[in-house]
């Protein structure tokens, strides 16, 4: 392509995140979309498992039986002349560190936050990246259908909890059983609800004192009445809706609906396609700017994941396009490596679904078959001047188990796991200065019990996991270590490039090894 060819395909991707706490039906709405791609015929929630009908984007087994998104998903489809590809994070929060790498790779967010409850702790850690990122950031108020807190209550603590600037797109008229439809400002009109879901929302317009044209029954609705009191307020006293501030981040527009019963969804959708920014410039770690319309292609790699194809054990490396054109077979430089590599097996995702892709470009998720070249954080470009784009972000586990294989004569396969599993990132693996035990540190405890799982299911491995409780981490330069340092309270272990670190107790354990030691260096991270 040329650059204007280019510069065309790049203003047609929207590439995003869906944020939220756990249970606030972040996948619920996900499925939606993908039905709005013709993705999926029909939407299934996974609280619907018992019927088999598994949400879409969790894919993996212990997903589907316990119902949460413990791994990212990548998922990709047409709609409205735009290239959609929507990554559906975690929701849990033992699995943060994947979520944080993915908001690196998208260049908006969806935050869909359940009308009931409000803002959440985990909702709140997500939004704070997206605003340290400065992306836009377009909030769902979901589970509409069901009795919530009041709307302007939600609101308010929406600006003063997240600190940011909130413009209601359209608004509730009722809630709960009471529910009779939204206002819908950007498109001024009332979208009504209909509690037989087999049916369609009935649209009215409204004239420009905002009553309803040629719907008696709506203008005479109580309920109806006392939404065009709030949308009155709104316009006098709230935030004036400003796409400059939408596109810093801002300002937030909010949407009211419910994903399970497909009620706002396609009004949120429609306007988010129309202020949701193409892909932008990524920075490189000498500080420079990669334009996507760029002649040279390259892109980084957020997330690595094994076996999301059981019966052929792949490992998939998803790479963020960030400039330039993919192409089937091309050659690009790997910077880590300094190595040269041909990319002539890639991909595009569908969750649990693949199909070969021949060019991609920026704002696109491609995913490649990976033989163990890629790390996360990998840059690969073409050219000859060198590319690093900025480091993602990495987090030191808390927790720490030893883990040893039940089988011994299933070593071969216990040792492929472990090193499959700890190139995803979500734990790291250590080993004992001394006995080379392995140890598995992570951020929670959930992602052991997804490790221990994945062991005995993908790799036939039953692992045995001795608790070892919170631990901090700090390493030590090589050249000021003692072995004679380390004793029950501070244990001394290698991070997989072979550097040396002290796992302490407690604080008091750390305060008291630097008072014995102190002209020794110790750092939280490498």
């Amino acid at each position: 392509m040329n650059t204007q060819q280019l510069k065309k395909e790049d203003s047609t991707r929207r590439t995003f995140a869906i944020i939220s706490h756990p249970d606030a039906g972040k996948t619920t709405i996900t499925e939606q979309l993908l039905l709005f791609g013709g993705v999926v015929r029909t939407a299934g929630t996974v609280k619907g498992r018992k019927t088999g009908n598994f949400a879409k984007s969790d894919w993996m087994e212990i997903e589907q039986k316990r119902g949460i998104s413990v791994t990212s998903s990548v998922m990709q489809f047409d709609y409205g002349g735009k290239r959609i590809n929507i990554l559906d994070t975690p929701g849990h929060e033992d699995f943060s560190e994947d979520t944080y790498r993915t908001l690196m790779a998208v260049d908006s967010a969806v935050m869909v936050i359940d009308s009931a409850k409000g803002i959440e702790p985990q909702t709140k850690k997500l939004f704070q990246i997206c605003k340290m990122r400065g992306i836009p950031i377009f909030t769902f108020m979901n589970k509409l259908d069901r009795d919530g807190r009041d709307p302007m209550d939600l609101i308010d603590e929406l600006e003063s909890v997240l600190g940011v600037q909130a413009y209601p797109m359209n608004w509730p008229i009722g809630m709960g059983k009471t529910l009779d439809g939204i206002f819908d400002r950007y498109n001024h009109q009332v979208e009504l609800y209909s509690h037989e879901h087999d049916q369609d929302s009935t649209i009215v317009k409204l004239d420009d004192d905002n009553n309803p044209i040629d719907a008696p029954d709506l203008a005479e609705n109580d309920q109806f009445q006392a939404t065009k009191d709030s949308i009155d307020l709104l316009d006098m006293a709230g935030n004036p809706f400003d796409e400059a501030k939408i596109a810093t981040g801002d300002l937030t527009p909010v949407f009211f609906g419910s994903a399970l019963v497909n009620f706002g969804v396609k009004t949120f959708f429609d306007a988010y396609l129309k202020y949701a920014p193409a892909p932008s410039a990524h920075k490189t770690e000498e500080g420079n700017v990669v334009e996507p319309d760029a002649d040279r292609f390259s892109g980084f790699v957020f997330k690595i994941q094994a076996n999301m194809n059981p019966n052929h054990r792949d490992r998939i490396a998803f790479v963020r396009v960030c400039s330039g054109e993919f192409e089937k077979g091309m050659d690009v430089n790997l910077f880590r490596t300094k190595k040269k590599l041909r990319l002539s097996n890639v991909t595009e995702f569908m969750a649990n679904t693949r199909e070969n892709v021949k060019t991609a470009v920026a704002g696109d998720i491609i995913g490649l078959y990976d033989t163990g070249n890629f790390q996360i954080g990998d840059t690969i470009y073409t050219g000859k001047a060198p590319v690093e784009f900025e480091k993602l972000p990495q987090f030191t586990p808390e927790l720490f188990v030893r883990v040893s294989a039940k089988n011994v004569m299933k070593q071969k396969s216990f040792h492929k796991g472990i090193d499959q599993l700890v190139q995803e990132g979500a734990i790291q693996l250590y080993t004992s200065y001394t006995t080379n035990d392995y140890i598995l540190g992570a951020v929670g405890q959930l992602q052991f019990e997804v490790f221990q799982f994945r062991m005995q299911n993908e790799y036939n491995s039953e692992v045995n996991m001795e608790s070892l409780g919170h631990k901090i981490a700090r390493w030590i330069d090589p050249d000021q270590l003692d072995e004679k340092m380390s004793s029950s309270r501070n244990l001394l272990v290698k991070d997989r490039a072979g550097n040396p670190l002290f796992l302490f107790e407690n604080e008091f354990a750390l305060r008291w090894f630097k008072d014995k030691y102190p002209d020794v260096q110790l750092t939280a991270k490498l």
